[in-house]
């Protein structure tokens, strides 16, 4: 008899393991028209996961019924959702609804300059801080670039790159005298070839 009842509650549990396991699609819309809202993060509460709803505001989730869903986005109200333990099935549909929250940024009085003297003055002589845009134009330009290459000590990495291709050059000549430049009859021809043109000459 307790055979019975343990292989049958065990049947019964393999039938559905996942029970309490939902997939939930919906919609982030706004609540006074409808209107799609794209960009909303809903996340699992208290569980570090969570997905954000498309441009057309959909979003798809797996989550357990019992879980608490948090809908938050910028410009809106945050909002939370319980999924009904009592859903039947694994797939449930929704619309969430998302209210604006008004919020009031400091004032801002623009005033014009009061000559054209003093506007003369200002354009040609006050320093306007650079945007993010002329920044990352500065710190790419290729002089900058060529400047701090030469000057700033090399990592890790390029010292390791730079021991690796010495000793590659080694391996090369293992076992006899590397070549030397000075016994090179090409460089001579070069040299001499050179001092015919002048090269060597001191300019006055």
């Amino acid at each position: 008899m307790i055979a019975c009842c343990i292989i049958y509650s065990s049947a019964s549990y393999a039938q559905d393991p996942y029970e309490n396991v939902v997939q939930i699609n919906g919609v982030t819309m706004t609540a006074d028209s409808l209107r799609a809202v794209p960009g909303v993060t809903v996340m699992l509460k208290n569980k570090y996961r969570g997905v954000e709803s498309s441009f057309s505001g959909v979003f798809s989730i797996v989550a357990y019924k019992g879980d608490t869903l948090q809908f938050s986005g910028v410009g809106y109200r945050s909002k939370e959702y319980i999924i009904p333990k009592t859903v039947k099935g694994h797939y449930f549909t929704m619309i969430q609804l998302m209210t604006q929250d008004t919020f009031y940024l400091p004032e801002t009085i623009i005033r014009p300059m009061p000559s054209k003297q003093q506007f003369e003055y200002a354009f040609r002589h006050w320093h306007i801080a650079d945007d993010k845009l002329e920044i990352a134009r500065k710190n790419t330009n290729a002089m900058t670039l060529r400047a701090l290459a030469y000057t700033m000590p090399r990592d890790g990495r390029e010292n390791q790159a730079v021991y690796q291709s010495m000793q590659a050059q080694k391996a090369v000549y293992y076992g006899q005298a590397a070549p030397m430049n000075i016994f090179s009859p090409t460089s001579w021809a070069e040299f001499y070839e050179a001092w015919k043109r002048g090269d060597y000459r001191r300019r006055k």
